[in-house]
């Protein structure tokens, strides 16, 4: 993996047919964004923000189009019962909260949006928000 390029972290379930169409569309965004490191994560793995930057590509519910997310306190979070029951809201909020965290781009892919809608979607707005080397 380059050092040099920038990173957007891949989050999604290859099993789930509701939550994997971020996975899937994965060639076709690193054939459109070369100059981009696109990484299969597990939101509850170690995040490691480049230079206090964090860029995302996960399924969302609600909102009936790719939308984008750059307040925090959007995130929905789960109550914790106990380490098992850590997410991707909490996970964000400690990075902040320890100063690891700076600035944060997510791109909401909707549950059940077409992969090539998404893709077109996600194309525009990644070029929109000027997210390259």
């Amino acid at each position: 993996m380059d050092q040099t390029k920038k990173i957007i972290y891949i989050f999604g379930n290859p099993l789930l047919d509701f939550d994997n169409v971020p996975i899937k569309i994965l060639e076709q965004l690193q054939k459109e964004f070369p100059n981009i490191n696109f990484i299969i994560q597990d939101p509850n793995e170690n995040l490691h923000p480049a230079g206090g930057e964090l860029i995302i590509i996960d399924t969302v519910t609600g909102p009936p189009d790719v939308v984008v997310i750059n307040d925090i306190d959007k995130i929905e979070r789960t109550d914790s019962c106990s380490m098992h029951d850590l997410d991707l809201a909490f996970n964000l909020k400690l990075l902040q909260k320890i100063g690891e965290l700076k600035k944060l781009t997510i791109f909401g892919v909707p549950m059940g949006m077409g992969e090539d809608e998404v893709l077109k979607k996600l194309v525009q707005l990644i070029k929109k928000y000027s997210i390259r080397n």
